[in-house]
């Protein structure tokens, strides 16, 4: 639901016209998804007012509900230059490793698994 029409395979793209015509609030969901990756694409944060407001009572009003909750952090991020992605792939790299080894050791092995992984 949330992939572009073009990018969907003949299969996918009736499914998805199947679904929004016989659910409605799913054509609605998916739309404000799309706008939503738009106005992130484009960092249009002048239109994320616009959104929020649209998005209140969908299918997708809790995740709107969040964003609202954060309004200023969200329109933030859209139009500053910095990023936590680098930072927060290394935790989750982290993350992952600590998983798979669950039960197995202490941090000294986790330390050396991570300095053997990099």
């Amino acid at each position: 639901m949330a992939a572009e029409r073009d990018r969907l395979s003949r299969d996918e793209a009736i499914t998805v016209v199947t679904l929004e015509t016989n659910v409605p609030k799913l054509a609605i969901a998916r739309g404000l998804i799309q706008r939503f990756r738009a106005i992130i694409r484009n960092q249009a944060h002048s239109d994320l007012e616009h959104w929020l407001i649209d998005a209140a009572g969908s299918l997708v009003s809790s995740f709107a509900a969040g964003i609202t909750k954060d309004q200023r952090a969200v329109a933030a991020a859209l139009v500053q230059p910095w990023s936590n992605g680098q930072t927060e792939g290394q935790i989750i790299r982290l993350k992952l490793i600590k998983r798979q080894m669950y039960g197995r050791a202490k941090l000294d092995l986790l330390q050396a698994r991570l300095i053997g992984a990099t």
